[in-house]
């Protein structure tokens, strides 16, 4: 037996076929290009909170001994909290401070949540279309009892069609959908972890800001 006689063009454009009309047709198609691109995150670490959480402390010694206008001069790579100390320099409120960085961690999560439900959805549908294909093959079979050739064919159609279905579905798909799920729920948990020192930094600044001179804020 050869890998090729695992090959069928007919079983694997019906499966392939059909899971990618349901994934297109299920799907946004901006979730759709926001599950292809997540692909290239499935081999990057795990997110990780205590280098940005060491970065707020940093930020913090600096406000402390330069004044809070310091911070504008600090170069911060995360976007969320890059968003949120600039909004500290520029003295938004504290509770609104923290209520962008939470919705900032909650459309991530939204993203991240629909990358992974396309992947589920794939997996559903992909044994579905294999059924789809075994039906197409057993009827084909059926209508051509006269043709030995013709039979064995389709009888190749239906049974991979189904062993497609199951494979693109548990060794692809499903997979997939799984580790983009894990990595979501360590990245909201991370960025979770950053809310209350944030959030410290700028009740502290609060007070310090309404204290100065209207000539020094300016400055």
């Amino acid at each position: 037996m050869t890998p090729g006689t695992f090959l069928d063009p007919a079983a694997l454009a019906i499966v392939l076929g059909g899971t990618a009309a349901a994934a297109v047709l299920r799907t946004p198609l901006r979730d759709l290009a926001r599950a292809v691109a997540a692909l290239a995150t499935l081999w990057r670490r795990r997110f990780d909170a205590e280098p940005l959480l060491l970065q707020v402390a940093a930020q913090a010694r600096i406000a402390q001994k330069l004044g809070v206008v310091a911070l504008d001069r600090s170069i911060v790579a995360d976007p969320d909290l890059a968003a949120a100390m600039a909004a500290i320099v520029d003295g938004d409120p504290p509770a609104d401070i923290a209520a962008a960085l939470e919705l900032r961690r909650q459309e991530r999560i939204a993203r991240h949540r629909a990358a992974a439900d396309c992947w589920a959805g794939i997996a559903d549908a992909a044994p579905a279309m294999g059924m789809i294909g075994t039906l197409v093959g057993l009827v084909a079979m059926f209508a051509r009892m006269t043709d030995a050739k013709a039979i064995g064919a389709a009888m190749a159609v239906a049974l991979l069609a189904t062993l497609y279905g199951a494979l693109v579905a548990n060794l692809v798909a499903l997979p997939i959908a799984t580790r983009l799920r894990n990595a979501a729920r360590a990245e909201a948990e991370g960025r979770a972890r950053l809310a209350a020192p944030v959030l410290a930094l700028a009740l502290r600044e609060a007070p310090a800001r309404a204290r100065m001179p209207a000539a020094s804020i300016a400055a």
